[in-house]
């Protein structure tokens, strides 16, 4: 079996449309067996449909189209209960892990005034607490193979204040801090835990963004800090899931705590 991962399995949170789905098949492509998790449910905070169970059922149709195994499970990163559950079932049927993907993660677009208790809430529970949760499920059966690599999906608005986007630039900053204590405490273990940057991508969660415009628009100052230095505006899923294949393959066996940006010179602005 060839492939930069081939051997492992690899577990990817929100796996069953966009960014999830596309680190899964890129994984899978490389050699890695798929452990695809996702909540498969709408918020009522949120401005844009969630994944579906025929989505996630569709990721693991093309995971095995690739000749590799493939366990799905719907489970939401809020309950650790829960998540923990799905997770110690899918690595016994696997029999291993080695990868960990802390990919689900919604994004609300208000100015600050109009966000809610729930809009604040559901964006810190999933996309914070939710990868907290992801990373202690896994962090026992990454440790009995012997170390692996915990890749957690961060955001431009990680690095930078961009305005309108108060909950989610709260997350993701906490994220990277979370990503660079644990990188520090797990490195005895082999562990190795670093964060993807991307400028906006095209997927679903972007097109619930719409409004963006508006209010750049309304606030024109603030618009260039959404700008890219190379001349796109959106990056592609396959662009992220690059990253992710190097932070999962041996060749970055000694990167850790880093924040990797994939954003178009996004943050250099």
């Amino acid at each position: 079996m060839s492939g930069r991962v081939a051997g492992k399995v690899a577990l990817i949170t929100g796996a069953a449309r966009g960014q999830g789905r596309s680190h899964a098949l890129a994984l899978a492509r490389e050699g890695a067996d798929v452990i695809a998790v996702d909540i498969c449910r709408d918020y009522d905070s949120v401005d844009y449909p969630m994944a579906t169970t025929s989505e996630l059922e569709q990721t693991a149709r093309d995971v095995e189209q690739l000749d590799r195994r493939v366990v799905a499970v719907t489970a939401d990163v809020r309950d650790a209960d829960a998540l923990a559950a799905a997770v110690n079932g899918a690595v016994s049927d696997l029999g291993r892990l080695d990868v960990v993907v802390a990919n689900a993660g919604i994004c609300i677009l208000r100015p600050w005034d109009e966000v809610t208790p729930q809009m604040w809430q559901d964006t810190l529970a999933t996309n914070l607490t939710g990868a907290w949760h992801t990373m202690i499920a896994c962090i026992p059966h990454l440790k009995a193979s012997g170390g692996g690599s915990i890749i957690c999906t961060g955001s431009t608005t990680a690095l930078k204040g961009a305005p309108f986007f108060a909950p989610y630039v709260a997350a993701k900053h906490g994220l990277v801090g979370l990503a660079e204590m644990m990188a520090n405490e797990l490195g005895q273990d082999k562990i190795r835990v670093n964060t993807v940057h991307p400028a906006g991508v095209q997927t679903t969660l972007t097109q619930g963004l719409a409004g963006l415009d508006d209010l750049i628009e309304a606030h024109p100052t603030l618009g260039p800090i959404f700008w890219n230095t190379l001349p796109v505006r959106f990056v592609e899923p396959e662009d992220v899931s690059h990253a992710v294949i190097y932070l999962a393959s041996d060749e970055s066996r000694y990167v850790t705590g880093l924040s990797l940006t994939v954003d178009a010179g996004n943050t250099i602005r």
